[in-house]
């Protein structure tokens, strides 16, 4: 009762201010007059009155100097009016505050009646590029203001395809709304009764703030899974490194005593003989396929998820092969078939779950170069992977793993030039225009599909017919966070640029000052990429047979080596209940089959060739492959 009493008339004082801003009048006369009657003291607050005038003559002062181009008046006001917790703090008064840098860094560009004072321009020029080398910097990795950074050096923004928008006549109209509608909100906030702003803090912020962590626990695990899988394979290698390194040593001092090192040193580098892996058991693929056209969704989904568990668990070598071949020689996936209902049809099933587990068991297929031999007989995979990427917008692992699909077969001439044909170079390009939205998976391997494609004479010309917008989105993309995609951007530039008019558009919109910015922050290897993407566009002949040979359909650029994704069996939709079965106990159990697993010789693969990280990639990959290390 005693802490009540100490801190009665500040709690009286908010229920009357909160009474007062929400136009109670009766009931304030009667809270005041008991109030009085019963002698408890009101604590005094600001009158609403005076606040709201000196708001509203604050609000006028800054639209005026925003109409008028006063750039100090401007942001002294800002600064002194708008508080700290806000202009740090909050994400879109951030980026009004960039934008509104930038009004006044182009305003005498836009407003002045013939030639803009070249002095009064380089202050405001020179006032931009200080907020961007200070306080904007913290906005360098954010997409969306990318291009901006670029501003201050480029010599004739007016004409300059990234800030075309900047000098339309609605851009700053549209600006000036958003000031006026933000500086309404911050000033009536400040209006806000104090017991309505103590209500927020401890109600809706932190069911927001809890909904904010959990979105990014689950982006964190998620990543985890990836670095753990690398992490793994370099603990791998760096022990039988340890290893070799161990034996050799000893062999050195063994011959120092002078017996025989040659027998030991073969020894100690001959490879280890894994132990003989048993073959899975055969199955019985008439009556698995029959339950994967006629069964239930749930049954359907279960045997999706089988299958493709045995591919990705099972140990590479001859096991993982035997279950292929198996699944090739009995058309699985009935690739071979032309009856209207077949397995391949689940990919458009209308259970999202069927469909999913469909799209995983393909990317799983893809994977291994035998199982995209077998996909890739004719055009009818292709296209009904096209269309499930283009119609899929309620599931994002159905497209992710369409989308890995689709890029391991560009790893085939014949699909690229098919992949072309279909326009698929337009879908990615407008998909990266905003980066932000995707996910790792599916921006690493948009932009590694797109550099393939790129690759191709037809894809630079595809290219060449949008050249302004490939180039922004490409250089957009290499100040993105997710260095991953750097050296597929990074090729695409490289590539596109041996075409004339695309170099023509690329000079046009200033992209060797945009290159440079990368040069200053990159790592070495980055770096020399770019300057090899400089030289290229400073170059003024097409590089020896680049639009004369590298159509021929006979070759192929085809990786000799199996990358088998952990993103392939991550986030399961499906469980089993009690007494259901699932996983190799359910093929087991229910689809035994006599001596279905066909053995086959593998495939001779092509020559490999050693990519150098010095220059931009020239052959196609896949992200798998080419994080792994592996030579292509």
């Amino acid at each position: 009762m005693g802490d009540i009493l100490a801190h009665e008339s500040e709690l009286l004082g908010l229920v009357k201010e909160y009474l007062d801003f929400a136009e109670f009048e009766d009931t304030l006369k009667t809270f005041s007059k008991e109030c009085k009657l019963k002698g408890k003291p009101l604590c005094k607050t600001v009158g609403g009155s005076f606040r709201d005038s000196k708001s509203l003559t604050i609000q006028k002062d800054l639209v005026t100097a925003f109409d008028n181009g006063d750039q100090k008046v401007f942001f002294n006001l800002w600064e002194e009016h708008i508080p700290s917790s806000v202009r740090d703090g909050d994400s879109f008064a951030q980026k009004l505050e960039f934008y509104l840098h930038i009004h006044f860094a182009i305003y005498l560009l836009k407003y002045s009646v013939g030639r803009p004072d070249k002095e009064e321009l380089d202050e405001k020029i020179s006032y931009f590029k200080t907020y961007l080398e200070t306080k904007g910097a913290a906005l360098s990795q954010t997409t969306e203001f990318l291009p901006f950074y670029a501003l201050p050096f480029v010599p004739n923004p007016m004409v300059h395809p990234s800030f075309k928008e900047l000098f339309q006549d609605s851009w700053t109209p549209e600006l000036k709304m958003k000031l006026e509608k933000f500086l309404a909100l911050i000033f009536k906030a400040s209006n806000t009764p104090k017991l309505f702003t103590i209500y927020k803090e401890n109600g809706q912020s932190n069911k927001e703030m809890l909904q904010q962590l959990h979105q990014q626990l689950v982006e964190a695990e998620r990543r985890s899974m990836t670095y753990l899988k690398r992490y793994n394979k370099i603990q791998a290698d760096y022990h039988n490194l340890i290893g070799v390194t161990a034996e050799l040593v000893d062999s050195l001092e063994a011959t120092v005593s002078g017996k025989m090192a040659s027998t030991m040193l073969r020894a100690s580098l001959a490879p280890v003989k894994l132990k003989d892996v048993p073959l899975l058991p055969s199955l019985d693929y008439e009556k698995l396929k029959k339950d994967l056209i006629l069964g239930s969704d749930r049954l359907k989904a279960f045997l999706l998820q089988a299958l493709r568990w045995r591919l990705t668990t099972s140990h590479p070598g001859e096991q993982r092969e035997t279950v292929l071949q198996a699944y090739i020689s009995n058309d699985l996936l009935d690739c071979y078939s032309h009856n209207q209902r077949s397995v391949l049809q689940l990919l458009h099933s209308k259970s999202d779950v069927v469909r999913q587990y469909m799209a995983r068991l393909i990317n799983a297929f893809a994977s291994l170069a035998e199982g995209r031999l077998y996909l890739a007989q004719n055009t009818k995979v292709l296209r009904m992977l096209e269309g499930r990427l283009k119609e899929e917008d309620k599931d994002i692992i159905t497209r992710e793993n369409v989308l890995g699909a689709l890029q391991k077969f560009s790893l085939r001439r014949p699909l690229q030039t098919a992949m072309i044909q279909d326009g698929l170079i337009f879908w990615l390009v407008d998909v990266l225009k905003d980066p932000d939205c995707l996910s790792d998976y599916t921006l690493e391997y948009s932009v590694a599909l797109l550099m393939n494609l790129c690759l191709r004479s037809t894809g630079k010309n595809m290219c060449a017919k949008v050249a302004g917008l490939v180039l922004k989105v490409l250089s957009d993309l290499l100040g993105h966070e997710n260095h991953e995609i750097q050296p597929y951007v990074n090729g695409a530039l490289y590539s596109i640029l041996s075409v004339p008019s695309i170099r023509e558009e690329a000079r046009a919109m200033g992209m060797e000052d945009i290159l440079r910015c990368f040069i200053k922050e990159g790592n070495a290897e980055m770096i020399r990429q770019i300057e090899f993407i400089i030289k290229q566009l400073n170059s003024e002949e097409l590089p020896d047979g680049v639009l004369e040979s590298d159509d021929d359909e006979d070759e192929d650029d085809e990786e000799d080596h199996d990358i088998m994704e952990a993103d392939l069996d991550k986030d399961e939709l499906i469980q089993p209940q009690l007494g259901e079965l699932s996983g190799e106990k359910l093929l087991t159990t229910e689809y035994l089959g006599i001596m279905t697993n066909t053995g086959k010789m593998r495939r001779k693969g092509l020559a490999n060739v050693q990519w150098s990280g010095d220059e931009p990639l020239q052959r196609p990959v896949t992200p798998g492959g080419h994080r792994n290390g592996y030579p292509v």
